[in-house]
């Protein structure tokens, strides 16, 4: 403007700058040179090193001979237009893109996760719990104060010695089941592994419901002085948990034996669903009707 000003009113340079508000130094001031040489290796690296920011570049173009400014580095970075995306979350194993199976028998699914609670002075410990979701039958307590994947691949292939192969394993995205050793163990064994989605624990009801009684009965009710006396207590409470605390499951089995059918089409629907069932059923038997001394059948129990 101040050039245009001096080109139709024949007047100074200092004049038209005063005219126009502008500070004729900013006028005088020569354009920087493009540094067509400094960009073109600033393209070259970032195209060799797909995540580097401008500061990592940066110290590559010092190696070079280049040193500057890191505000002028950054302008050119940005003017460049290589700036990184930022990356939101981790990546996360997929597992089996197949539907997954219904536990209609023992061994068609097992699921697992991971519980947390203290000891001593606050020392952190952890649980992996691993159950069988057709029978809910407790298979494996494991507390340590750490548990890698290699940790839970041997576990698991303790319940298979005992138990056999799973037909499928459900768990949430966690690091130690998303882990190397994991997806090494179930190629070689040749299990389906499925990951419920991120945010989604309602997706392994079974195990979820199973953490919230271990957490109601044992951990929120007893004192862990060690790791060892917390094993001792975890052992007792599973044994208890499988062999003698009553179930509605049960109650629904027994039922169902005393009025002659099986109970293996309800076996892995939620217990709402076999309520439900159990109001439906004729007693075959009179001394087993409602309201008779041999007992009363109630919402799918026997009181």
């Amino acid at each position: 403007m101040a050039l245009g000003v001096m080109r139709d009113y024949q007047v100074s340079q200092r004049r038209a700058c005063v005219l126009i508000g502008v500070d004729p130094k900013t006028v005088r001031r020569e354009r920087p040179p493009d540094h067509g040489a400094i960009r073109e290796a600033m393209r070259e690296i970032a195209g060799q090193r797909r995540r580097f920011g401008y500061r990592r570049i940066g110290v590559m173009l010092e190696r070079k001979g280049m040193s500057m400014n890191h505000k002028k580095l950054y302008r050119l970075y940005r003017e460049e237009g290589l700036s990184v995306r930022r990356r939101r979350g981790r990546k996360r194993a997929r597992g089996s893109r197949t539907p997954v199976p219904g536990a209609l028998r023992p061994g068609n699914r097992w699921s697992m996760d991971f519980v947390a609670d203290t000891f001593g002075a606050s020392r952190k410990f952890r649980i992996l719990a691993i159950n069988d979701d057709c029978c809910r039958e407790n298979l494996c307590l494991a507390a340590d104060t750490s548990v890698s994947g290699a940790r839970v691949a041997r576990e698991l292939d303790a319940l298979v010695r005992l138990h056999g192969k799973p037909a499928c394993i459900v768990s949430d995205n966690g690091t130690e089941f998303a882990s190397r050793a994991i997806l090494r163990w179930a190629g070689q064994n040749k299990v389906e592994w499925h990951y419920i989605d991120p945010g989604k624990p309602q997706q392994n009801g079974f195990i979820e419901s199973f953490n919230g009684s271990l957490r109601d009965e044992l951990l929120n009710e007893e004192l862990f002085d060690s790791l060892a006396d917390a094993r001792r207590k975890l052992a007792i409470w599973r044994y208890d948990y499988n062999h003698v605390r009553p179930t509605l499951r049960w109650e629904i089995e027994r039922l169902h034996k005393r009025v002659g059918r099986s109970c293996r089409t309800i076996a892995s629907r939620p217990t709402r669903l076999c309520r439900r069932a159990c109001r439906n059923i004729q007693p075959q038997d009179s001394r087993y009707d409602r309201g008779t001394a041999g007992g009363q059948v109630r919402a799918g129990r026997v009181v």
